[in-house]
């Protein structure tokens, strides 16, 4: 599109801009501000990715690694010890969240990959997307829609720790006839990227949460700053590739996105859990970690194209999220309208 249109760069822009301030002044739409200057910055960088490439001869990419261990430090600060009890608390939970959260979007990535039939290393991209673990947005997602928020971050911290171990055979099993795949080498990116961070996080949090309050309030800031960045770098080198599949891959990251809210959700209604917890699980198996699938690819040397689906699916993910939360925070699950009913009738009683 851009190339047909090469003068329409700076009212594009100036419209996503423009519209960021609107939605910042009410309320009801100031959760996609972010968002909209996301795509501000991403048609900057398609129409301008000459800015994003290098600076002063240095390749901007190899900032990607460093700023995605910075998030997960991020993560970590925001997550304790306690977090994990909730697998002693809610084990059927926890189980289902995971199970679903590692089988559903796997297997739509894949499908989604073969039914586009995008070339091999995009089609990789879509697989990867879905093979990492929940991201920390869902827990935001979670509480806005009056889910599980226990059990929401219990579900992040445990596919969180259990991604080097599935994601690297998810990978290789998935999408090895597209790309090579090295169990070993992903498993070790993982455990720098993830768990050295988080677990410092973790550490930071036990000593140190509240007695560095500027620390505290700056960390979330430099997360959403550092994954913009990280997306306009990548949409900046995969601009030829986006020109090509961009409006495909946009389509198959909101079905795949969709996909996952509405399984995960179904099938938890299947097995007859609580709607409460039925909302939790949705989040989280349509809301992926895009963090980590970037770094993947960058470590893997393919930021330009295996880069691109999970750049594609993090906006989309925070759009689709905003929407369905909007929408269960104005219909509250009956579970929790009985639990505060018995109480009033109690006090009658």
């Amino acid at each position: 599109m851009t190339a047909l249109l090469p003068a329409a760069g700076p009212f594009i822009i100036a419209f996503w801009i423009i519209l960021a301030i609107i939605c910042s002044r009410r309320p009801q739409t100031k959760g996609f501000v972010y968002t909209l200057t996301i795509f501000a910055a991403v048609t900057t960088a398609m129409y301008y990715p000459q800015y994003f490439l290098t600076v002063g001869g240095y390749d901007l990419s190899k900032l990607i690694t460093p700023l995605i261990q910075i998030i997960m430090f991020g993560m970590g600060t925001a997550m304790s010890i306690r977090d994990f009890y909730g697998v002693i608390k809610m084990p059927m939970g926890v189980f289902t969240g995971v199970v679903c959260h590692y089988t559903i979007m796997p297997f739509v990535g894949w499908a989604l990959a073969h039914l586009f039939k995008f070339p091999p290393e995009i089609a990789a991209g879509v697989v990867l997307i879905g093979t990492v673990p929940c991201g920390m947005a869902s827990n935001v997602i979670s509480y806005l829609a009056k889910a599980n928020l226990a059990l929401s971050v219990t579900l992040t911290a445990v596919s969180t720790m259990l991604a080097p171990f599935v994601t690297p055979f998810l990978m290789r099993w998935l999408a090895g006839s597209y790309i090579d795949i090295s169990v070993t080498a992903m498993m070790w990116d993982i455990c720098k990227i993830v768990i050295v961070p988080v677990a410092a996080g973790l550490v930071f949090n036990h000593f140190l949460t509240g007695k560095l309050k500027w620390l505290d309030n700056i960390m979330p800031k430099i997360s959403m700053s550092a994954i913009a960045f990280i997306i306009v770098i990548i949409t900046a080198k995969g601009r030829e590739s986006l020109l090509d599949v961009g409006m495909l891959l946009i389509l198959s990251s909101l079905i795949h996105n969709l996909s996952g809210y509405t399984l995960g959700y179904w099938l938890c209604r299947l097995i007859r859990m609580k709607e409460q917890d039925c909302r939790t699980i949705a989040i989280e198996v349509g809301m992926q970690n895009g963090g980590l699938a970037t770094a993947i690819a960058k470590n893997m040397g393919k930021i330009a194209t295996i880069g691109l689906a999970p750049a594609v699916f993090g906006p989309m993910m925070n759009i689709t999220g905003s929407l369905l939360a909007s929408w269960w925070h104005r219909h509250p699950p009956k579970d929790i309208e009985e639990e505060k009913a018995v109480p009033l009738e109690t006090e009658r009683l």
